[in-house]
């Protein structure tokens, strides 16, 4: 019988910016975009093998792992100098403090090796492998902004989690720090090319914080129900005949990400219709990065939050959906946000967009699903000097929501993993679609898909 995995903690502490943040960088202002994200952490966790498995049983792991960690505190501290925001205080909806009060750093051992992790990838271990914001805590109950979680492996690969409060930054923001901290670890001379490229604050120039949003709003409270999480895997080869599948008069060339979202849509919707016994109409939710939105390239590198959305809708009269059909009301529905918002978009438009999907989420009569895609950001080239990750993955919070899908690149860049949380009812028919299950695979061995033969 194996062994329980354990992750244990070894030592917890804080990483301060090399050198002090000037004086009249001490406040960054919030955007509206930033205003209305709510207080969560983004976690994304990066896997890192060892470089060859005939070194395995040659390696001195003790001084292997003193020399990664060493120069991940290092590098960490360094880069917090450019990212100083990152290391400072939230002051309530209105700003950061940028006090250099640093990022939780916590050092963490695991008991079996990293391809134990990816043979058989269980979704409770990687939220172990990602730091907790409630954990990393000071004794006053203060979080910090970033959290960062080092897991060491028997082998001596490494896997990185890291967690950033979502008031200071979406996914783009995220991928360019880790891909900063990476690229100062592998060559510490490489500052001139990690530089932010916009001045923190940027994004509050174009779009200024609203002065009511900075008194206490109410929290965001999300129905938790029985819900169950699986991973689906999408190869290239099998997107690329989903995409075959897809095109049509309207739509002759589908996305990657448009044809694997419209089959899970269609698949959650039938499951839906079998356990209801009758048709609802749904929505979909799609987020999007608006700096590829706006035709303005002085938004290309904001940093902090960025991000909108459009809708897709069915109706209840609308009992047979296919892919095509789909694929068509998303890339509708996307058009129709770049006609709206690519010259320029507003608070009081901002604001909209938050009333407007608020109402369609509160609709107990419309089942809603809400997709994010991580896909195409730069997350696998973060080489911190041990060789770009194998695998990457968004462990999910404490307590799963319901309709909730997200998106992710493999590898390759080609395909794509899709981690869904449904309801328990839900899930059990959709996992065992067969039509969804000739283009993704479940219960996969990420050791043997999605990592280079060593």
């Amino acid at each position: 019988m194996a062994s329980e995995i354990k992750v244990e903690v070894i030592h917890k502490e804080i990483i301060k910016p090399s050198s002090p943040t000037p004086h009249h960088l001490k406040n960054t202002s919030l955007s509206v975009f930033d205003q209305i994200t709510s207080e969560v952490y983004v976690p994304v966790l990066l896997f890192y093998p060892i470089i060859s498995s005939d070194e395995v049983n040659n390696i001195d792991h003790h001084s292997l792992f003193a020399e990664k960690l060493n120069l991940l505190k290092i590098s960490l501290s360094e880069i917090l100098t450019h990212f100083y925001p990152w290391a400072g205080e939230f002051v309530y909806n209105s700003s950061i403090s940028c006090n250099d009060r640093g990022a939780a750093f916590v050092e963490a051992r695991v008991n079996c090796t990293i391809t134990q992790i990816l043979g058989q990838p269980d979704l409770g271990i990687q939220k172990q492998l990602v730091p907790n914001d409630i954990e990393c805590r000071t004794k006053s109950g203060k979080g910090y902004l970033l959290l960062v979680q080092a897991n060491f492996f028997e082998c001596g690969g490494v896997a990185i989690g890291v967690s950033i409060s979502h008031k200071i930054g979406d996914a783009y923001s995220l991928s360019k720090f880790i891909n900063s901290w990476a690229a100062i670890a592998l060559d510490s001379t490489a500052t001139t090319d990690v530089l932010p490229p916009a001045q923190f604050g940027a994004a509050a120039s174009l779009l200024p914080p609203l002065d009511f949003l900075n008194s206490p709003q109410p929290p965001v409270e999300f129905v938790h129900e029985n819900c169950v999480t699986r991973t689906l895997v999408f190869d290239a080869s099998n997107i690329a005949a989903l995409k075959s599948k897809a095109a049509s008069a309207a739509v002759p060339n589908p996305r990657r990400v448009e044809v694997v979202s419209a089959l899970i849509w269609k698949c959650v919707m039938e499951a839906s219709r079998s356990n209801l016994g009758f048709v609802r109409p749904s929505s979909w939710c799609q987020f999007v990065n608006m700096r590829k939105v706006l035709v303005q390239h002085s938004a290309d590198d904001l940093l902090g939050n960025f991000f909108g959305h459009f809708v897709a809708k069915t109706e209840e009269s609308e009992v047979d959906h296919d892919v095509q059909s789909l694929v068509a009301k998303m890339r509708k529905s996307f058009e129709e946000l770049k006609v709206n918002f690519a010259n320029g978009i507003s608070g009081e438009d901002v604001l909209q967009l938050c009333k407007e999907l608020g109402e369609l989420i509160g609709k107990v009569d419309v089942n809603n699903y809400c997709s994010t895609s991580l896909c195409r950001f730069p997350f696998y080239k973060a080489n911190f000097g041990w060789g770009k990750p194998s695998w990457m993955s968004m462990p999910a919070g404490a307590v799963e929501i319901k309709n909730i899908i997200s998106l992710m690149d493999v590898r390759d860049g080609n395909g794509i993993q899709a981690r869904l949380s449904l309801k328990a009812e839900d899930m059990a028919i959709v996992e065992s679609n067969r039509e969804l299950l000739t283009y993704a695979s479940l219960n996969y061995e990420v050791r043997h898909k999605l990592i280079p033969k060593l």
